[in-house]
């Protein structure tokens, strides 16, 4: 069996928020539910888990530790946990590496299982449009920002970032249709990489906030998007046959 999740958007507004704290108490519901499945071999995390995320050397964001929990709890059962950066969390270094031996990535990857080829990524960058958002992306990414960010004292850094992190979010595009196959970038996106990529089944992606099941092709193709966890609190499971989106409580 294998699970799903993205945008949890742990830490949104602030980790004081009674939000915040109900969200990440029924991430935590769900994460023991899926420890209680049978035959339960990997979770993968498509982005945004945080709000926000920076790892300095010797310092971590504050909180967090209920999910943290659940994380340790799970690789004691031998659970691969798969993690990919999202627009949120890019600054992820090796501390989930360290801590949880979970995979980290950067950027989307193919992946084979029960026989069955996936593409999995965030999503944020992808596809036509969004042109603002992908050269930002590249200063975040450049490693002389990074370096000059890591200097500046979490206490403020840490501010600043949650600041900028909640206007991202706040304007970012969440639209809570499916606005059709040719303004849905993602969409656009998992149909120009079929044509390099047959036999790809499944491109799953996060990012959007808003849950997708659409059918590339005649052939059973599918691009799903996982939605998040403010409201709807959707994820896939896949148990070596189907996948199917599900709504947690």
């Amino acid at each position: 069996m294998y699970f799903f999740c993205s945008d949890f958007h742990l830490g949104s507004p602030n980790i004081q928020d009674s939000s915040a704290r109900s969200r990440e108490d029924k991430i935590v519901r769900w994460l023991k539910k899926v420890r209680s499945e049978n035959q339960v071999k990997a979770i993968f995390f498509v982005g945004d888990l945080f709000d926000f995320w920076f790892e300095y050397k010797t310092v971590i964001p504050k909180g967090f530790s209920r999910f943290f929990t659940e994380l340790h709890l799970l690789r004691e059962m031998n659970v691969e946990l798969h993690i990919f950066t999202g627009n949120h969390d890019l600054w992820m270094f090796d501390y989930f590496v360290n801590e949880f031996q979970a995979k980290v990535y950067h950027q989307p990857i193919e992946i084979c299982l029960s026989g069955i080829d996936f593409y999995i990524g965030h999503g944020d960058g992808l596809g036509p449009g969004d042109k603002g958002y992908k050269f930002m992306k590249r200063i975040f990414k450049n490693p002389v920002c990074q370096f000059l960010f890591k200097w500046i004292h979490p206490d403020l850094g840490i501010r600043l970032a949650q600041f900028l992190s909640n206007r991202s979010r706040k304007s970012q595009n969440d639209t809570q249709i499916f606005l059709g196959e040719e303004k849905e970038w993602l969409c656009q996106y998992s149909l120009y990489k079929m044509k390099q990529k047959p036999n790809i089944q499944y491109f799953i992606f996060g990012h959007r906030h808003l849950a997708i099941d659409f059918s590339l092709d005649d052939t059973g193709k599918r691009y799903i998007n996982l939605g998040a966890w403010f409201e709807e609190c959707t994820f896939a499971r896949f148990d070596g046959r189907e996948l199917t989106i599900e709504r947690f409580e």
